[in-house]
């Protein structure tokens, strides 16, 4: 059964960036642990292919494809189940441009001039005298709400990410806050799930494995390939029969990104020891080899067969814009009124209005808290007081929603409890038993 079926879990959404070849570091500090969390209970988990964030950087079409397949092909040999989780081509799902456009037009330009990753660019140009939007393209300034589309469409709860990334979320929360306090509750504010313990595997010269300082292990190398680049890992000059040092040994580091705890110690052993440098890379050799070669084999197997990889992530796609990218854009057009226009009833074209749905709307003020309000139309029935969290009052509003008007009493003045709770101020004008009715709405829903 796809956990689509299932009770609400928490949903996680990781976007996979489809650019160079992946290497150990980043088959250890992300591509391993995000199909090992893909494996757990009550998680419903998306994988993205992030092609449309490729097109900002690379204008090479032969390598955005290449790219692509090679990340698709390396995820799913490393053990990415797609009937188990959402795994898809970010451009396979058109809604995501059409949900882009919407919070485009709620998203503050004051906003978006505070990305990191623009305003880096700006700080170039300064520094060499250009101006400052002087290569700077749409795209690279749009990313932000681009990416908000990516979280918001699917309601995920949580986005695992850097500490670099977390400016990303707090944006999509912010866009889709503005949205909801506009059109009514559509949007789950997600959280960044702070990856502090990110495995960093350093590289053939001890710096940190990375395509920029060209000290890779591709994790998919021909197994003479491997060999040869790890024994060329820089080692100290202690001798056979000397002690080496674990510490600061980038040799002993991937060797126990990859072995068992029993494998480490007989390792560290080793180095206390006295091993001579080519005996301990040639056991790095093994262990990694080892573990790599089923995947490099099933890696092979999925080049090899590009059309496979094509048919799971268009299948991917199509189940996931039925499930959820149709539905959920199919609300928020009626709710922006992109509606139409022969469903409107004859009385309201003559002049008679609709009796509307009462709606909260969650919004933040610029103190920094936490607000909602309860309104039918133009007419405010009740303002929450603030809360020092989203969260909070959130939680309130599903308190009101599922009590549907049961439990609620007017306090002193325009005061309103539930239970013993107050839960905010009555509108000007607005009567106890006028919000009660409204809130009975929401009887289906709890």
């Amino acid at each position: 059964m796809h956990p689509a079926n299932s009770p609400r879990s928490t949903r996680v959404l990781t976007g996979i960036t489809t650019s160079g070849t992946p290497h150990l570091g980043n088959y250890v500090g992300a591509i391993r642990p995000a199909v090992a969390a893909s494996r757990g209970e009550g998680v419903e988990s998306f994988y993205f292919l992030a092609d449309y964030h490729a097109l900002i950087k690379v204008q090479d079409p032969a390598r955005v494809q290449r790219s692509t397949l090679e990340i698709a092909a390396t995820w799913l040999a490393c053990g990415l189940d797609p009937a188990k989780v959402w795994f898809y081509r970010q451009s396979d799902v058109p809604e995501v441009q059409e949900l882009t456009w919407f919070l485009t037009c709620v998203a503050g330009k004051g906003l978006l001039n505070r990305a990191h990753a623009y305003k880096a660019a700006v700080d170039r140009n300064r520094e060499v005298g250009e101006d400052d939007d002087a290569g700077v393209t749409a795209g690279l300034y749009m990313y932000p709400v681009l990416m908000a589309a990516d979280i918001l469409i699917f309601n995920a709860d949580k986005v695992p990410v850097g500490r670099d990334q977390i400016q990303h979320i707090e944006m999509a929360r912010d866009f889709g806050q503005r949205f909801n306090h506009l059109y009514g509750e559509h949007f789950t504010l997600p959280e960044a799930a702070i990856e502090e313990n990110v495995a960093t595997l350093p590289g053939l010269d001890g710096r940190k494995m990375s395509k920029s300082y060209d000290n890779t292990i591709p994790l998919f190398a021909p197994r003479d390939q491997l060999r040869k680049l790890i024994f060329s890992i820089i080692t100290d000059s202690s001798m056979p029969g000397e002690p080496k040092r674990t510490e600061g040994s980038a040799l002993f580091q991937l060797f126990q990104a990859f072995a068992s705890e029993t494998e480490t110690a007989a390792m560290r052993k080793a180095f206390a020891d006295g091993i001579g440098w080519g005996d301990a890379k040639q056991m790095l050799f093994e262990r990694i080899d080892a573990e790599v070669t089923p995947m490099r084999e099933a890696y092979e197997a999925l080049m090899a067969d590009p059309a496979r990889i094509e048919a799971t992530l268009r299948d991917g796609a199509e189940r996931l814009r039925a499930t959820y990218a149709r539905p959920l854009l199919g609300r928020l057009r009626d709710a922006v009124g992109l509606r139409d226009l022969s469903a409107l009833p004859a009385h309201e074209t003559a002049g008679t209005a609709k009796v509307q749905a009462a709606v909260f709307k969650q919004y933040r003020e610029a103190d920094g808290r936490f607000f909602f309000k309860l309104a039918q139309g133009d007419r405010l029935l009740l303002q929450s007081d603030g809360h020092a969290s989203p969260r909070d009052a959130g939680q309130l509003v599903a308190r009101l929603k599922g009590a549907a008007g049961r439990g609620l009493h007017r306090a002193t003045g325009s005061v309103v409890h539930l239970g013993e709770d107050a839960v905010g101020h009555l509108g000007e004008g607005v009567e106890i038993e006028e919000l009660v009715a409204a809130l009975s709405q929401f009887a289906e829903e709890a």
